[in-house]
């Protein structure tokens, strides 16, 4: 990818953007990886050492510390009312509503296909198994799976 292409984006040393990515005003840090089909909107963040999996979302407001494994197709909410329009029926813009921000912690994985409501925080090393939707925090070192999504157990490290 070239980087007239990168719009506003910020890359550290050895970050590799597979084709048909999306990405502008977001950060990604050294030696991270981006799969095919990914889009990071601005403000958003990617620690060191990252792989962000195929066909995933990463919204505006996810900040995603070092070492995080994010799997195929994850997707991050950061709206918790989301509407097209006001009540008076015209079209809502970015000062109608506010980001919610979410934070996964160093170390963690998050499985395909789950989906990260806003204004949570995966800990340290936990793991997110495939399929669930997190709808609280994620304490370190636990493994969450479900719909919603439940502790299951501490990671023994």
């Amino acid at each position: 990818m070239e980087k007239k292409n990168l719009n506003n984006v910020k890359l550290g040393k050895d970050v590799k953007i597979f084709d048909f990515v999306n990405l502008y005003g977001c950060s990604i840090d050294d030696y991270s990886k981006v799969g095919t089909f990914v889009e990071i909107q601005k403000n958003a963040t990617v620690g060191k050492n990252c792989k962000i999996s195929s066909h995933t979302f990463i919204c505006e407001g996810v900040h995603i510390e070092d070492n995080v494994f994010i799997g195929h197709n994850v997707t991050f909410i950061n709206d918790k009312y989301p509407r097209a329009t006001n009540i008076d029926g015209s079209m809502q813009t970015e000062s109608d509503w506010s980001v919610v921000e979410t934070f996964i912690k160093k170390g963690a994985s998050i499985g395909s296909s789950s989906t990260i409501l806003c204004g949570v925080t995966v800990g340290e090393n936990a793991i997110v198994g495939a399929g669930s939707v997190v709808t609280k925090d994620v304490p370190a070192n636990t493994i969450v799976a479900g719909v919603p999504a439940k502790p299951l157990k501490k990671k023994t490290t």
